[in-house]
């Protein structure tokens, strides 16, 4: 009796273990943005998952090689230095970065926009994206896949080959200046 009883304890512990340590987590979609903080971990390999700016010293580290892969705005931001936004992050397994320039309800649907003002921004980053929002200033691509998915850049847009420009995707974003090779 005492040899079934512990069979029987074993096949139950072995059933618990297995029933809570089977969670499928559904990486199929990116984090939304006002709950990132809660939803995302650190990556040892590709830095930080995110920052909130709400300050300088946030936006800076933020677009550094050491930042995080999204740079998240809850308002309005203006800055006097030129950003370099550099270093390689992933999300989903993919090189990425993204200027996340809103704020989104739980049906993902953008609630807020918000405005980045920089004199410049050098994007050396693969796979960039300013989102949801409007760059105020010049933007300089140094890397293949820049897009601008519901983002709109107030200033020109210059590429430093033709290969970058080819890649990227300015459908569904808006450059109010030129758009050019330099």
């Amino acid at each position: 009796m005492k040899k079934w009883m512990t069979l029987l304890m074993m096949v139950l512990v072995i059933g618990l273990l297995a029933a809570c340590g089977g969670e499928d987590k559904d990486t199929s979609k990116e984090p939304e943005t006002d709950t990132e903080a809660d939803a995302t971990e650190a990556d040892a390999t590709t830095g930080a998952t995110q920052v909130i700016v709400q300050g300088e010293d946030d936006l800076l580290s933020g677009v550094s090689k050491d930042g995080a892969w999204i740079i998240i705005f809850e308002d309005d931001f203006s800055t006097d230095n030129e950003l370099v936004l550099t270093g390689e992050f992933e999300s989903k397994g993919e090189p990425a970065r993204k200027l996340a320039l809103y704020t989104q309800d739980e049906d993902r649907n953008i609630i807020d926009q918000f405005t980045l003002t920089a004199p410049k921004l050098t994007v050396q980053s693969e796979n960039t994206r300013i989102q949801g929002g409007t760059f105020a200033g010049d933007v300089y691509v140094e890397a293949n896949g820049f897009s601008i998915p519901d983002g709109t850049i107030d200033g020109n847009l210059y590429f430093a080959s033709e290969e970058y420009q080819d890649s990227a995707d300015l459908t569904g974003g808006e450059v109010t200046g030129s758009v050019e090779v330099q």
